[in-house]
């Protein structure tokens, strides 16, 4: 093994180690005393549940870092991206169009492996909870969907990727950038039209007091909707969420229905108020712009190690190849993206206080989100009192509780 093999080893090693303490400590952290924040709104056993679905939700999540790190160990050792290779290129495609089919098959090999996790995630541990309400047809159509749409968006990109890369010399990695930053756009612009109702059905929120609260609140703060929807999330768990989506006309805002009945419209108002925060404060365009910049970054990355012959020998390649570049950069820029992700967790987390403490300035009644947020704990059964270590690596959100400390703290500011 050479230096490019090692470091691929030692960052897909140490980075499930490093999540494997997290993990411990956080199982650790967990108290048997319910904070008191939360009387009155856990009794015993729904703590007690939380507590054991923390456990065995943490179990489940280990076994699968390990089954999936241990495959493709396996599949890396045994030389299965070489014999795999040695296939496609057997077919006697062009360069492109075997790029598509080599990267394809691992997709598809990738997604079969995983398939068993998913239904013990859903058909086990999320039913035995509570939470599952998708049936095995649902379940079934929704991967066939998702296949689908890969194939449908993602092979147009990867082909015009791996073109550029073959065709157009240096400035390969620019065009690419330009290439899927256009394209990013255009499916955000889309998606919520075009793409998320294959998933979920969109019906527009009836007339009523909370349509009307949410349209007054809307105006108050200048932000202009093209829709409220209500999203059949309880076709498939029970679990609570709202978010607004598109950008330009097309922005809409979605309330998964069982979001709405679980909740009074003042609480219901308060979320859409911290929803409509992110977009006030600017949380969307700056996330785009990182988002966009790391493309960049890891285009041009990806240019400096393009057919590298050492990096191939890693993978007991015998061929180089544009498309395998793409693989085995992904690999070795790991230990990159997972500090990456460190710090964007670190700047959602200090977007989400934003956004809360948008909501307390503007709505005439702020508690109402603290409201909101412990009443979505206790459905979802959120760990109160996680390890800061887990909370570093793995939150994009600020723990609830410090979450409804700071609103305690705007409220009183704006008391004052």
């Amino acid at each position: 093994m050479n230096g490019f093999g090692a470091i691929v080893l030692v960052a897909l090693v140490g980075t499930f180690l490093t999540e494997l303490v997290a993990d411990i400590l956080n199982l650790k952290a967990a108290r048997a005393d319910l904070p008191e924040e939360f009387d009155g709104v856990y009794d015993d056993e729904d703590y007690a549940k939380s507590q054991r679905y923390l456990r065995d939700a943490t179990m489940l999540g280990l076994v699968t870092a390990a089954f999936d790190l241990a495959v493709l160990f396996l599949f890396w050792f045994l030389g299965g991206f070489n014999t795999l290779d040695l296939a496609v290129r057997g077919l006697g495609l062009a360069s492109v169009p075997t790029g598509i089919v080599y990267l394809g098959a691992l997709f598809v090999l990738q997604r079969l492996v995983t398939i068993p996790f998913d239904i013990y995630r859903v058909f086990v541990l999320e039913e035995a909870y509570g939470f599952n309400k998708t049936t095995p047809r649902t379940f079934v159509a929704d991967k066939v969907k998702s296949v689908f749409l890969a194939a449908v968006l993602g092979i147009p990109v990867i082909a015009a990727v791996l073109w550029f890369f073959e065709n157009t010399g240096q400035a390969a990695w620019i065009w690419a950038w330009v290439g899927v930053t256009m394209f990013g756009l255009v499916l955000q612009y889309l998606a919520p039209s075009l793409i998320m109702p294959l998933f979920n059905k969109f019906t527009p929120l009836e007339e009523g007091e909370l349509r009307s609260s949410i349209t007054d609140f809307a105006r108050s703060v200048d932000f202009p909707l093209s829709g409220i929807f209500v999203i059949d999330g309880s076709r498939r768990s029970s679990r609570g969420n709202a978010f607004f989506t598109g950008f330009g006309k097309r922005k809409r805002i979605a309330l998964l229905d069982t979001l709405i009945d679980n909740h009074t419209v003042r609480e219901l108002v308060a979320v859409l108020a911290h929803e409509i925060g992110h977009y006030k404060k600017k949380h969307i365009i700056v996330s785009m712009c990182l988002s966009v910049l790391n493309m960049g970054a890891i285009f041009y990355l990806l240019s400096l190690v393009l057919n590298n012959r050492a990096l191939f020998d890693a993978f007991f390649m015998d061929n180089v190849s544009v498309y395998a570049s793409f693989l085995f950069f992904s690999l070795l820029y790991s230990p990159v993206e997972f500090l990456l992700s460190v710090l964007l967790h670190a700047l959602s987390r200090r977007h989400e206080f934003q956004a809360d403490r948008y909501a307390v300035e503007t709505c005439s009644d702020g508690g109402a989100l603290a409201d909101a947020l412990k009443k979505l704990s206790r459905d979802n059964l959120t760990n109160l009192t996680p390890h800061p270590f887990y909370v570093t690596l793995n939150y994009s959100h600020p723990p609830v509780l410090q979450r409804i400390t700071a609103i305690r703290q705007a409220e009183g500011g704006r008391a004052g």
